[in-house]
């Protein structure tokens, strides 16, 4: 059996699901160096927590801490295999490649094409010269942001364009994203976010009508050829509706007629003429008023939700370790089994989800026991664990209901 130890940049949501795919297919318990222990990743017999570093977003402590857990571990007979699971990680793992070749491998695009996708507006510069549709679009600043005038009606989406830099910064009602239905609503939201110590460019978008099973996620695979390898589509059947949550799924369906082989096979060009390698996860919304996908950002990772794959038989783990580690040439796939993920109880995505013929398919689905939650897995069952997920579970009610629909700059 091949030899190695995954070692996971974070400890949310994303992280367990990647640790879960790698317990699942190779039975490696894998690693975590993160800034601080996440409830995900609490209590749990899938991933071991090495390293706490508060301050592990600083590129001397970052580069420091991984080269000391490298060192300490025997990283010349046990293959390092590292993983980003966060945008800001992906960014230093690329500006220190040099220095963490010698104790890891991983698959990481070039520092400057990570800067030219993560950064929105950049993100659609690129999509503007690969033929691919966005939302129509304008940007703000701090200095102009009271000014601003854009090409389009509102209602009006409101977003960081430096993801990072707005995680860490804080304000009353803070939101992922807002929603601001006229000039006045707008004026409130910017003057909030420039009052703190966020002060990059906002992304002001036109709203695309429609439900949130209206989104699509689409999770690839590069490899260090440049070529695509795996491209697996899913379809939101609802998002989350904490201030926090939005714009992150609570169930997603996978199923072959959500494939749409000319978007993906502009994707996929897309992702090599690029250069990408690695995983990269594309978020976007059907316009019905124009029969177009609508791209809204791509993350340098793989997305929050990504475990979608693996339950749909497509193990995200496995097309890493064997391209990195085993030099496979595992050719190109696209994922076209049918599933249903959550992260939500499914009592919740009965009682929101309004699409009927949608909710027939879920309810057959969990029904035939082709469904996964994301937090809940049998090998990592105890009686600690069990406890903090049924709480959660039930929490997820209460903050739905509180929550929904609201993304405007009222709690």
């Amino acid at each position: 059996m091949l030899k190695f130890q995954p070692v996971l940049l974070g400890s949310d949501a994303n992280v367990y699901g990647m640790a879960r795919s790698f317990y699942t297919q190779y039975g490696i318990v894998s690693d975590a160096v993160c800034k601080g222990v996440l409830v995900a990743c609490r209590n749990t017999r899938l991933v071991r927590i090495a390293v706490v570093e508060p301050d592990l977003e600083n590129d001397e402590v970052f580069v420091r801490t991984l080269v000391d857990y490298a060192k300490a571990h025997d990283y010349k007979n046990c293959p390092l295999l590292l993983v980003s699971c966060a945008d800001g990680y992906t960014i230093l793992m690329a500006r220190h490649r040099q220095e963490l070749e010698p104790y890891f491998h991983f698959a990481c695009p070039e520092l400057q094409t990570v800067l030219d996708l993560d950064i929105k507006d950049n993100f659609y510069k690129a999509c503007a010269a690969h033929g691919l549709s966005y939302p129509k679009t304008a940007t703000c600043t701090a200095r102009n942001y009271k000014n601003a005038e854009f090409p389009f009606d509102f209602p009006v989406i409101i977003k960081a364009s430096n993801s990072p830099a707005y995680w860490n910064c804080s304000f009353p009602h803070k939101k992922k994203v807002f929603l601001a239905h006229d000039r006045a609503e707008y004026d409130a939201i910017t003057t909030a976010i420039y009052g703190s110590s966020y002060q990059d460019d906002l992304i002001l978008q036109e709203y695309i009508p429609g439900d949130d099973n209206c989104m699509r996620v689409l999770n690839a695979y590069c490899g260090l050829d440049g070529k695509v390898h795996l491209m697996a589509m899913g379809r939101p059947l609802l998002e989350e509706q904490t201030p926090e949550g939005i714009g992150n799924y609570a169930a997603i369906l996978s199923a072959p007629e959500i494939n749409d082989p000319a978007l993906l096979e502009r994707m996929r060009a897309f992702l090599e003429d690029v250069g990408w390698v690695g995983y990269a996860n594309f978020d976007m919304k059907f316009d019905a008023r124009t029969g177009e996908y609508k791209l809204f950002e791509m993350n340098p990772r793989q997305g929050r939700s990504s475990y979608f794959v693996t339950a749909a038989g497509y193990n995200l783990a496995r097309w890493l370790v064997e391209d990195v580690l085993e030099g496979k040439d595992t050719g190109f796939t696209i994922a076209d089994s049918e599933s249903l993920w959550m992260i939500a109880p499914y009592g919740v995505i009965r009682k929101y989800l309004k699409d009927e013929k949608l909710l027939a398919t879920a309810a057959r689905l969990k029904k035939q026991g082709r469904c996964a939650h994301q937090l809940y897995c049998k090998e990592d069952r105890s009686l600690k664990r069990g406890l903090w997920y049924l709480r959660s579970q039930l929490n997820y009610y209460r903050k739905t209901a509180r929550y929904y629909g609201n993304k405007g700059l009222t709690d």
